[in-house]
């Protein structure tokens, strides 16, 4: 997919504001001069690359013969409503009209009808391909019919259907009865998400050129997924209930592809991607006085340079052995280095691979080390003038609080004698340079959002609090439905009894009989697995980055389950494998890609149609004793092979967190990634992670961390979320102390009338003592 940057000499007028038979003009001039995934024009813009891109991967090659059957069932139906008109030439006026009687013909108790109707609400969705000539003018008119059926109430229409599905038991049991479920068994439930998906998709994409109209419909439409309307719980939360009930095999027909990634779609609309991420830390900041951020990590990611793996290539094509033999400064500064090549793995290393397999898994075959492979003899030496020295770390240097407490407990006992425990603020004593160091400290200070909260301030209901409200007692299965789904597309996975089958959703009715179509279905198999794993990936990065910003505690606890349900292998059998060929595979079909098959007669098929590449998405960096345990320091340094810069900077502090645990002979031998690490990662002031004397590498320290760190995590959910409500099933204080001394509100004239009250309420009430003893 060509991704292209171009300014329009002449600028042509809006696709809201042109005729179909303009635009389509206008859109066939630009695919004819390779112009197709951009139009580009002075003063506003239009982006179809996100929206296609995301499109295509909703649709599975085995559904593509439904793309005719929707367009069938609309046409039938149109031609029964309207006379000697397209859809395109209609006016709005007439199209609202349309649509609502499409949405009151799905109210009727036949299913197949209900389902045909349905089909022709998706050919809207889908963009009227049938009457477009370009790709083009189908996604632009897939996004004005989205608006359209959006404004006439048809996601309220489809998400009441969906509920119905949901709770189909019919389907359900009639899918757990059968030996080999298929795409067929799916049918109505994939429509539904397939019309879900694309007015979330359409809506969510922001354009320039968008009327004020279509600007109220998007915040509308985030309102109303974000918060709890007509005493339902918010979108998310249900689409949360479909994982875990497809997972504890009550559903084996959810169309689960499609459910993740309009769940990660939803999350992404709620509650913001990663530039409204960093927007709302500004904000936050700003809010608590705090000194606005450094840099923008968005940005320092982007500008960030892919260093050269190390020379690990025999086992390469000639093609990526090109790509890897292309040097950076980085490598040309190491090549004057005293450790200017690792040195091959150490016995403590290569033991630590082999105890790895049995940790992680018995069916994981860790790579052997490849062995080093010199520079071809045709390439000169480099000159010390070529040497391009860094000219600085990428990241501002952080601190945390403990680190200025043990500075200045450090300091004081060296000084004065004596400690003041946790008082960061008191410098009396101290010499002047100690009270500029602080200073300094305090200026880069990392501070977790929440930990500045007030206990007594009140919440602010925000689509982040809303949604880890409804997730916080379910969160523990939603985790582990999350993670046997990954598991289930992990590529070194190998089919299991026990296993829930992710396939559900792209298996045809009939299996193929051909080589071709053998071929076809193998890679729309891989595909799904690996559009699963993206889905899954982001979503889990999404919320924990979200709920990091939220509440500090929030992210510790969603941390904290994916850790108990065994994350950390989980993660390392993605990379436990030949990553190279991993991410290169070729698990796609260009011509069979959406809107592409709608528009185009579909050529003959052959092993050279393989167009797709993945790149893996790399996780949040997690606790480096467990990295340690899990023995994950030997496949993530394969990793590195990849020349892709968000992906090493991931690895490297996945392997920066670790290296104070591994030893100073493991630092030695890997000097290059140690250098590399130093370059790329955020370091914190009085950071000891090159030599292993950190305070925080002491093992024993280690569970007993944890465990405070639980605790005041139950606290933060019991305190926030656990407040009894007023009702008859409230618990009784039988305590007579605790009674007494609760202060009770009475009105401002009751001590004018407490004598009286006393008199009617307390003396004059007769009091049978021997019937209260015998009762007692």
């Amino acid at each position: 997919m060509m991704t292209l940057n171009l300014l329009c000499p002449s600028p042509p007028p809006g696709p809201q504001q042109m005729s179909k038979a303009a635009f389509s003009a206008v859109a066939a001039s630009w695919q004819e001069e390779d112009r197709f995934d951009a139009l580009i024009t002075q003063g506003h813009k239009w982006l179809f690359l996100t929206s296609e891109k995301e499109e295509v991967e909703l649709y599975s090659y085995t559904e593509n013969p439904e793309f005719t059957t929707n367009r069938r069932c609309f046409e039938e139906d149109f031609k029964t409503q309207v006379q000697g008109e397209e859809w395109l030439e209609l006016e709005e006026d007439a199209q609202k009209a349309y649509v609502m009687g499409l949405l009151d013909r799905l109210e009727v108790v036949s299913r197949e009808r209900r389902l045909k109707v349905a089909r022709a609400v998706l050919y809207l969705a889908q963009g009227t391909f049938g009457e477009c000539d370009s790709e083009v003018d189908v996604l632009h008119w897939s996004r004005y019919n989205c608006f359209l059926l959006y404004q006439m109430g048809t996601f309220s229409a489809f998400l009441e259907l969906l509920h119905m599905e949901i709770d189909n038991s019919q389907a359900c049991s009639s899918a757990l009865r059968k030996p080999a479920i298929s795409i067929a068994d799916s049918t109505e439930l994939r429509v539904l998400l397939n019309v879900l998906y694309l007015m979330v998709e359409n809506i969510r994409l922001e354009r320039e050129t968008d009327s004020c109209g279509w600007r109220t419909a998007r915040e509308t439409f985030r309102t109303e997924l974000s918060f709890s309307t007509h005493n339902q719980e918010p979108f998310a939360l249900l689409l949360f209930s479909m994982v875990t009930k497809f997972c504890s095999g009550l559903a084996p027909h959810f169309p689960i592809k499609k459910v993740l990634l309009l769940l990660w779609k939803v999350v992404m609309f709620t509650l913001g991607g990663f530039e409204h991420l960093q927007a709302l830390k500004v904000q936050k900041r700003a809010e608590l006085g705090l000194p606005p951020l450094a840099e923008d990590s968005i940005q320092v990611v982007k500008s960030m340079r892919a260093a050269s793996p190390p020379s690990y290539t025999l086992d390469l094509g000639e093609s990526q052995l090109q790509l890897l033999t292309k040097q950076d400064s980085l490598d040309i500064y190491n090549e004057r280095d005293l450790f200017k090549t690792e040195e091959p793995a150490t016995e403590e290393e290569e033991e630590s691979a082999s105890d790895g397999e049995r940790t992680l898994d018995g069916e994981l075959d860790l790579l052997e080390q490849d062995p080093l492979v010199p520079p071809p003899p045709s390439q000169a030496p480099l000159s010390a003038e070529r040497v391009a020295f860094p000219k600085g770390l990428p990241w501002t240097p952080k601190v945390r609080q403990k680190d200025i407490e043990h500075f200045l407990e450090m300091s004081r006992n060296k000084f004065i004698g004596f400690t003041l425990g946790q008082d960061t603020d008191t410098l009396v004593g101290l010499p002047r340079p100690i009270h500029e160091s602080v200073k300094t400290l305090k200026q880069v200070r990392k501070i977790d959002f929440g930990q500045l909260e007030n206990d007594l301030e009140v919440v602010p209901e925000t689509p982040c609090e809303i949604l880890y409200q409804g997730m916080l007692y379910s969160l523990p299965q939603y985790m582990i439905a999350l993670l046997k789904i990954l598991l289930a597309a992990a590529p070194t996975s190998k089919a299991k009894t026990d296993s829930i089958n992710i396939l559900a959703d792209v298996l045809p009715e009939e299996m193929p009989i051909t080589v071709l179509q053998s071929m076809k279905l193998g890679i729309d198999v891989n595909r799904h697995k690996e559009i699963i794993v993206k889905s899954i990936s982001a979503l889990l990065l999404l919320l924990l980055k979200h709920f990091k910003l939220n509440h500090i505690y929030q992210f510790e606890y969603v941390s904290q389950h994916l850790v108990f349900a065994n994350c950390i292998p989980l993660i390392l059998k993605f990379f436990n494998q030949n990553i190279l060929s991993y991410i290169t595979a070729k698990n796609g079909i260009s011509v069979l890609d959406y809107p592409c098959c709608t528009i185009q007669d579909l050529p003959e098929l052959t092993t050279e149609s393989l167009i797709l590449i993945y790149l893996l998405h790399p996780y949040p960096s997690l606790n480096g004793q467990m990295l340690v345990v899990f023995k994950s320091a030997p496949i993530l340094k394969r990793a590195l092979k990849v020349k892709q810069a968000m992906l090493q900077l991931y690895v490297l502090k996945l392997l920066k967190i670790q290296t104070k645990y591994l030893g100073r002979q493991w630092r030695k031998s890997n000097m290059k990634t140690m250098s590399a690490i130093y370059q790329k990662v955020r370091h914190r002031m009085n950071d000891d992670w090159a030599y292993g004397n950190d305070i925080d590498a002491r093992p024993w320290d280690f569970q007993a961390e944890e465990c405070t760190l639980r605790a005041n995590i139950e606290a933060f959910n019991s305190r926030r979320y656990d407040r009894p409500q007023d009702s008859e099933f409230s618990p009784v204080d039988n305590c007579l102390q605790s009674v007494l001394g609760q202060r009770l509100d009475l009105p401002e004239d009751f001590h004018y009338s407490y004598e009286l009250w006393l008199e009617r309420e307390v003396f004059s009430q007769p009091i049978c003592w021997e019937e209260l003893l015998q009762n007692h």
